[in-house]
């Protein structure tokens, strides 16, 4: 009962949140208007079967009243009933039958043998030709169903005999309570049988969505270039334009990278042909403060350029979704890194799953490791530690060296672009704000922290999907 409770509450919690399923969506709104419509119809299956019973009941005792018409004789002014009727039910003393005549006085002429023991206190209305069914209790509270019919035998007026059979509403109950019972096993079978059909239905009917789906995790995941034509009309129109999208982005980016390409080398020439002359001019004693200037403005255009590049270059893109592994592309890295800082003897601890993957460009994963890593070789002493931590909704990368660290109110100086700490080594300073950028770009978070051990710790934190 408790874990069924439990399940309600987070299908309720969920409904609230609006993270329901659709096909759940409309399972859950069908069964509410299939019970609201089986509780409608309760009780009108209820009231016809009553009003159909009762219209058995009557027609059956009309004929018994019949019976008793077709039986009786009037003898010089006087009624007289046979010893023995033709239905046995009015002979017996046990029976449920119970049959009455009157006079047009309203006094009890003649009553069966099984009315004997009956202590009922019944008064036809003595209207003449008058026909009604009804329902009457006696002295201790018992309910009958009583037909009552009113006929001359002759032709004097005063010779209005009335003519009542009954019977006891005690079996109608018990068969309707029967029939009530079996009512709620059928409609509850039913709505069952309903559901499942509803369900299997929405199985099918889903299906197609549940196939556009599989093709957009495919297309995400760079197996698929686009969508296919194999869908229901209702969805060609979305995965044509899903289509249109993906076959425009994909030009827009191979357009952007050649036009970031020419840009490139365009300004390339230029900037060369500037910094030869700054040398040139940089010979004459005169000159030499005009050319570190000129020098100086040459590095900051090189670092802006450099760093807007960069940042074109590596951004997310709208629909495709790339997984990288992640120890694989460690291990090259560090590879590379080794030989550059050979005279550290850099000691790397990697403590990475073996299939961990991280939802980025092969492109934005290289940069952005590639500026860590090089960033904690060029200050650890002699140790490094690269870590991952895996939650359900966000995935920490962690790098960490055993360097001088970086003080809490440096960290954020740090991060924008041409800012540097380390004057001793060359560089531009745009290497962690390019990391940045492509952590924003993913919805990511770029944290600095004290590492244990003894220097920087560098925390990517990306949302799982």
């Amino acid at each position: 009962m408790s874990l069924n409770w439990r399940r309600w509450r987070v299908l309720a919690r969920a409904a609230r949140n609006g993270t329901l399923s659709l096909r759940l969506r409309l399972m859950l709104g069908a069964t509410c208007l299939a019970v609201l419509f089986m509780l409608a119809l309760l009780p009108v299956l209820q009231a016809a079967f009553s009003l159909a019973f009762e219209r058995v009941i009557e027609e059956r005792l009309a004929a018994d009243a019949n019976t008793l018409i077709t039986a009786s004789r009037i003898e010089q002014g006087r009624l007289v009933m046979p010893e023995r009727l033709p239905d046995e039910e009015f002979d017996l003393p046990d029976a449920k039958l119970l049959g009455y005549i009157y006079d047009p006085q309203g006094k009890r002429l003649w009553q069966s043998r099984s009315a004997e023991d009956e202590s009922i206190d019944y008064q036809p209305r003595l209207q003449g030709d008058v026909t009604e069914f009804q329902r009457i209790r006696d002295a201790d509270g018992a309910e009958y169903f009583v037909y009552d019919v009113e006929l001359r035998l002759n032709t004097d007026q005063r010779q209005a005999f009335s003519f009542v059979t009954m019977q006891p509403t005690s079996e109608y109950r018990s068969l309707f309570e029967e029939f009530r019972q079996q009512l709620y096993l059928w409609l509850g079978g039913g709505l069952l049988v309903l559901l499942t059909l509803l369900w299997l239905g929405l199985t099918w009917g889903f299906r197609s969505l549940k196939r556009l789906s599989l093709e957009l995790d495919q297309v995400e995941a760079g197996r698929l270039d686009r969508l296919s034509d194999r869908h229901p009309r209702e969805l060609l129109r979305l995965t044509r334009s899903l289509n249109r999208l993906l076959d425009g982005e994909r030009r827009q980016r191979e357009q952007y990278r050649n036009s970031l390409g020419d840009l490139a080398h365009s300004l390339k020439t230029p900037l060369t042909v500037l910094q030869s002359v700054g040398e040139v001019i940089s010979t004459q004693p005169d000159n030499r403060e005009q050319s570190r200037v000129m020098r100086a403005q040459i590095e900051r255009m090189s670092q802006q350029i450099g760093y807007q590049l960069q940042r074109a270059s590596l951004g997310q893109s709208g629909l495709v979704r790339h997984r990288v592994a992640l120890q694989p592309l460690l291990v090259r890295l560090c590879s590379t890194l080794d030989k550059v800082y050979q005279d550290k003897r850099v000691q790397v601890e990697l403590q990475i799953p073996a299939k961990a993957t991280l939802p980025l460009e092969q492109g934005a994963l290289m940069e952005l490791l590639g500026n860590l890593l090089e960033n904690a070789y060029r200050l650890c002493l002699h140790q490094v530690r690269i870590s991952l931590q895996q939650g359900d909704e966000y995935l920490t990368l962690s790098v960490e060296d055993d360097g001088p660290g970086v003080p809490v109110n440096q960290r954020a100086r740090i991060l924008r672009r041409g800012e540097r700490l380390d004057a001793q080594h060359p560089g531009q300073g745009i290497g962690l704000a390019v990391v940045k950028d492509i952590i924003d770009s993913y919805g990511g978070e770029l944290r600095l922290d004290d590492s244990m051990l003894g220097g920087a710790a560098f925390r990517l934190r990306l949302p799982v999907d």
